[in-house]
């Protein structure tokens, strides 16, 4: 049969990235607790187009998923793009795997246990070299400083979300940053509380108030002490209580860069 994609495309445009989206995918991840967890992902991959080519193959890339019987982790990510650059001949390689990760939670005072969930991804690409990026997202609760501070009773607090983004010299454990992230905050959110817990954690963010500002200072005040992070990108969001916006602060530092100016 013919090979359309194959044919000469006459109009010299190469293509950055070409390839397959959404992918909804069931792969194993590494678990710091129990070894290996079981998720659904969001898989996009991605390869370059020369331009002299009208198509790439793009069901060889679900293909590569396959051959890698579902084992998805930081580890084989480098063969999983070296593949996809092989089997399509292509120069440059990129993957998004984006899957809910859950963590069993147990509650500060009566110990009752429920998972929570955090949203994962890991996001890689090959050219000339190689970069990974792992990102997650961790539900935070903040009380607001000034509030506390003005106010005869109480002070608002609220749900946050807090976005990290790093780059790393070996190999780093999902659960270790969602616990960074959420050492951090006001107070961690639990998915089972009891009343026990929950004047627990109203009384822990109360003694414990952080704006924005103080979340991502924080958080890149830790990641800067850590030799194993090379790059990192924190940004803070509170879903107000009592205003009718959200609060919000990033922080991107590049400490290999840093370093190397140094």
């Amino acid at each position: 049969m013919q090979d359309i994609q194959n044919q000469k495309d006459h109009r010299n445009i190469a293509i950055d990235k070409v390839g397959v989206k959404d992918i909804r995918y069931p792969i194993t991840v590494l678990d710091k607790a129990t070894n290996t967890q079981q998720t659904v992902a969001m898989i996009n991959m991605y390869v370059n187009l020369p331009k002299g080519l009208k198509g790439t193959h793009m069901s060889r890339l679900v293909e590569i998923l396959n051959e890698h019987d579902r084992r998805i982790s930081i580890k084989n990510f480098s063969e999983i793009l070296s593949t996809m650059k092989e089997r399509l001949n292509a120069e440059s390689a990129h993957i998004e795997i984006s899957f809910p990760y859950f963590i069993m939670k147990t509650s500060p005072v009566t110990k009752s246990q429920g998972l929570m969930e955090y949203r994962c991804t890991f996001q890689g690409s090959l050219n000339k070299g190689k970069d990974l990026v792992v990102m997650i997202n961790v539900p935070i609760t903040t009380l607001c400083p000034c509030s506390r501070e003005i106010s005869e009773f109480g002070a608002h607090n609220q749900r946050g979300e807090v976005r990290l983004q790093v780059r790393f010299k070996k190999f780093v454990w999902i659960e270790d940053l969602i616990k960074l992230v959420e050492e951090s905050a006001s107070c961690d959110v639990y998915s089972v509380l009891k009343r026990e817990d929950e004047k627990y954690v109203t009384d822990k963010a109360y003694n414990n108030p952080k704006f924005v500002e103080d979340i991502v200072r924080d958080i890149a005040d830790k990641l800067q002490s850590d030799t194993n992070i090379l790059w990192f990108a924190v940004e803070s969001e509170n879903f107000e209580s009592i205003h009718n916006h959200n609060a919000y602060a990033y922080i991107e530092m590049d400490k290999a860069g840093a370093e190397s100016k140094e």
